[in-house]
């Protein structure tokens, strides 16, 4: 899903991992970036809205378009996702106990 302008979002775990959780928003688009960054994130500006649909606050927020929903859409049954933060890296440790070095 490509966001809009007007768009009313629920962004959760699933879009960041900054908004796993009880850090879940509903979100309405004001503008979408046009520059490309990361293949699959996008940077959206717009308003936190609280439980009565009262903006709260105004967001510049970085998310993956593939996590990202429409407030009240309800996620398939056999949806399977992968949160945001699963991302795994490795490192390797050198002779002196030092990461990368």
């Amino acid at each position: 899903m490509r966001p809009q302008p007007g768009d009313l979002l629920r962004v959760d775990g699933r879009a960041s991992v900054h908004f796993g959780g009880d850090r879940a928003l509903t979100f309405r688009v004001a503008s979408v970036g046009a520059e490309v960054t990361h293949t699959g994130w996008i940077w959206l500006t717009g308003y936190v809205l609280d439980r009565r649909g009262t903006a709260t606050a105004k967001r510049e927020i970085f998310v993956q378009l593939a996590g990202l929903r429409r407030a009240g859409e309800p996620l398939p049954r056999d949806q399977s996702w992968v949160p945001a933060n699963s991302v795994q890296a490795s490192i390797s440790v050198g002779a002196r106990g030092r990461a990368g070095r």
